[in-house]
């Protein structure tokens, strides 16, 4: 068997990742990685391109689900980027999000795991710790850690699987990819559906509970506010922080148009291409 020795992560793909993972602060987040493996003989690297945030099937404190239906839409995703980009894309990796708790993998994350591992042995997983405080300094933090599963008993017993430290470098890029800006832009459509399938669930009892449903309609409303401070107003303020800082270079570089072709002009070159 061979072990992931390496992972390099784009940095706008690591930003989607953390962006969710500081949407909600009460429950767990998750997602699955697209990009590719690389096999050498130092072992296999991976590279992570883009990620694909995913509704939640299990909406408790302590853990997260990936369906059946979740794994081939992002697979339909993965193909997708790779016609588009012209290399072959695949699901490597998994991540979700560790509120207010220490980065390191439960009991729980390393049998899930170890679960996918069984489908692909190469297969990684990330954990975002968000929502920490340091207590010297009282200023919020974020972990990150990238690992596999191991089983430290001997075949024929009980697995106990142990974490296994898989190196992760965070690579800079020039600008956000497109797949990861939608990726992005429907964090707020993701959540909200994830709220709303609460809500029609409630809607169907709402004759026995009417008082149940309208509590369930109030946490929606409150929900969607969150949403749209958590989400939406960072995202139009990045944008607009874009839009300045372009218009700012367009000014630039009308200036120094400007007085350059007033510098021809004055010694008498002429623009006009021979």
């Amino acid at each position: 068997m061979m072990w992931v020795s390496s992972v390099r992560m784009a940095a706008d793909a690591y930003l989607v990742c953390l962006h969710h993972a500081l949407t909600t602060e009460k429950e767990e987040v998750l997602g699955l990685l697209v990009g590719q493996y690389t096999e050498g003989t130092d072992g296999v690297k991976c590279d992570i391109y883009s990620a694909v945030t995913l509704r939640r099937s299990d909406k408790r404190k302590d853990r997260v689900e990936i369906s059946p239906e979740m794994l081939i839409e992002a697979q339909q995703k993965a193909e997708q980027m790779s016609a588009a980009c012209g290399q072959e894309l695949n699901i490597v990796g998994w991540y979700h999000s560790h509120p207010h708790i220490t980065v390191w993998p439960s009991d729980i994350d390393l049998q899930t795991q170890a679960g996918y591992q069984q489908m692909d042995n190469r297969f990684i997983g990330l954990i975002f710790s968000v929502y920490n405080e340091d207590k010297k300094t009282k200023v919020g933090t974020h972990q990150v850690t990238c690992f596999q599963a191991i089983n430290q008993n001997p075949e024929g017993e009980s697995p106990q699987y142990v974490r296994l430290a898989v190196p992760l470098q965070v690579t800079p890029q020039p600008k956000i990819h497109s797949n990861n800006q939608q990726a992005l832009e429907s964090l707020c459509s993701t959540l909200y559906e994830e709220q709303n399938e609460v809500l029609e669930a409630s809607r169907q009892r709402s004759s026995q509970y009417p008082l149940a449903h309208l509590h369930n309609a109030s946490v929606l409303v409150r929900s969607v506010c969150n949403l749209t401070s958590l989400v939406s107003g960072p995202l139009v303020a990045t944008v607009e922080s874009q839009l300045q800082h372009l218009q700012e270079q367009k000014h630039q570089l009308q200036h120094e148009a400007s007085y350059l072709r007033q510098l021809l002009k004055d010694n008498n070159i002429s623009t006009t291409a021979a």
